[in-house]
């Protein structure tokens, strides 16, 4: 039995950012793999060649109505951006029973506790008053902490409940 063909278009990150060692092994094992380095998108010729076999597709590679057509044995994309750029053709995809999937909900965590932290920074003047500080022209005392407030008590909103608002 013929093994199924991924194709791993990593641009804009490197197949070392998305697959340990062993992780990468182990796909090499499952599946026959067609991959760039990322430095560049993956080359038009060289993902057309794949098109006819290819079972999944891990990347932003270009995937128009037509490219989709050509590739009977698609089965998934998953974005490794987190993002849903316009260079898919979605309805093609859902009209095939493609699945597309999203890396988002790996970043959910990091990014939530960014906000958090910038919540913070902004609420407590953090940047500021390093820069302040950096200038010489620190306050101290509360003259330091006029533009400064509490989120402690304070009634917080998230706008949606997706990834982000969940955590």
């Amino acid at each position: 039995m013929k093994k199924p063909l991924v194709l791993v278009d990593p641009w804009p990150r490197r197949r070392e950012m998305i697959f340990t060692d062993d992780q990468w092994a182990r796909l090499e094992a499952m599946a026959d793999v067609v991959s760039s380095d990322g430095n560049a998108p993956m080359a038009a010729a060289t993902v057309e060649g794949a098109l006819a076999r290819v079972t999944a597709i891990l990347g932003q590679t270009d995937l128009p109505a037509e490219r989709i057509e050509r590739a009977p044995q698609l089965r998934a994309v998953i974005n490794v951006e987190g993002n849903f750029f316009p260079n898919v053709d979605y309805e093609a995809c859902f009209a095939r029973g493609v699945e597309v999937l999203c890396i988002a909900p790996v970043f959910a965590l990091p990014v939530a506790e960014m906000a958090l932290g910038l919540a913070l920074d902004l609420a407590r003047g953090i940047t500021a008053g390093d820069l302040a500080f950096r200038e010489g022209r620190e306050r101290y005392g509360l003259a330091g902490n006029a533009d400064a407030f509490l989120l402690s008590g304070t009634t917080v909103g998230i706008v949606g409940f997706g990834n982000l608002g969940q955590r």
